[in-house]
Order: structure tokens, then sequence, then C-alpha cells
């Protein structure tokens, strides 16, 4: 594993506790995308099916793991412990419109026909998309909390760290996922704007 991974692993995951920290300490979850936070508790649950079949570090299974817990956690806090302050008015973007292409996708190109396989490029694509109704929200709204912006700021920085693993993995091991870097490009392009107006303001 080089330094790339590990700090795109710790920029993802900076990125989830600053949320979780903000929604604690405010009693609020203000300005924060339900839909977006659903659609990511989706994206780790599909991928990390292999925690049961296949064991590859400790390393591996722990950060999987508190992905999860971290992602279901969240969900929690938006629909239930704060759902009073969840702001379901402008967190109206459409899932279907982002669920029903990337299921169709999933199974027309993978790398196996298996259902694990189809679940695990389900996430992939899933991903490079969840953040929209995030910066759905905000263009809805026209403002985001400075807490919320730093969390953006983490996973746009998390899924550059990962474009240059795939670079490193390609240069040094001759290693290329088409899937993984495909849909990775395409996320990293909707955060462009996010940090283009994160860095001027």
């Amino acid at each position: 594993m080089n330094v790339f991974r590990i700090l795109g692993d710790v920029s993802h995951l900076l990125a989830i506790i600053i949320l979780l920290l903000k929604i604690q300490k405010s009693k609020s979850c203000a300005g924060i995308s339900g839909k977006s936070q659903i659609l990511f508790a989706l994206v780790f649950t599909t991928r990390y099916l292999d925690l049961f079949t296949t064991f590859i570090s400790v390393y591996n299974t722990v950060m999987k793991v508190i992905f999860l817990i971290c992602a279901y956690v969240t969900v929690y806090m938006i629909y239930v412990k704060f759902r009073k302050t969840f702001d379901s008015e402008n967190d109206s973007f459409r899932l279907e419109f982002l669920l029903v292409p990337v299921t169709g996708l999933s199974f027309l190109e993978n790398h196996s026909f298996t259902a694990l396989e189809i679940l695990w490029t389900f996430s992939i694509y899933l991903e490079s998309v969840a953040i929209l109704p995030q910066l759905f929200m905000i263009s809805k709204t026209g403002e985001a909390e400075t807490i919320t912006t730093h969390y953006l700021f983490f996973l746009g920085l998390y899924r550059a760290l990962y474009i240059a693993n795939w670079v490193w993995r390609y240069y040094t091991e001759n290693f290329y996922d088409q899937i993984a870097v495909v849909s990775g490009v395409v996320q990293t392009i909707f955060y462009c704007d996010f940090f283009y107006l994160y860095v001027t303001k």
C-alpha cells in the first residue's frame, strides 16, 4: 500500500468525522443532504460485502467496519436523532435519477457477472455521483456552513489522492482498473467547481 492510498483513506475518514462532529456539536443537521448520506451508506454496504468472504489485512477490515458504522450513524443522526433540524424541503434531489442508471450500468459494465462483483461495481458507480444531492442542495440554498464545506473539501481531497494512487500503481505495479479510475475521475470533476469556490472564498 502506498502513501497516496493511506492519505486518501485518512482524508476520507477525516471528512466523515468532521461531519459527525458538526452534527453532534451543533445538535443540528442543517445544510447536510440526508439523501447523499443514504447513498454513501449504500455505497459502503454494497462495496464491503466481501468482509464476509475475503480477508485482505487488519487495516483493510478495520477501515471498512469504521466506514460502515460512521455511514449508518450519520443517517441515524439525520433521520432520527436530529430529524427536526433536517431541511427536507431543500434536500429534494430525485434519487431515482442516479440509482436507475447506476444499477443498469453495473449490470452492463463489470469485471465478471457475479452477485458480489456487480454489487462492487454498483458501489463504484454510485460513489461517483453520491455527492450530487449535497451539491444540489448547496446550489439551491445558495449557502453552505463552513463545517460542511470542510467536509466536502476533504471528500474531494480523498478523490484526488486516490487518482494519484492509481497513477502510482500503474507505474509501479502495472495495475489499472478502468471502472474505478473512470468513476473516480467523474467524481473528481463534480468537485472541481466546489474546489474553486472553496479556495476563492
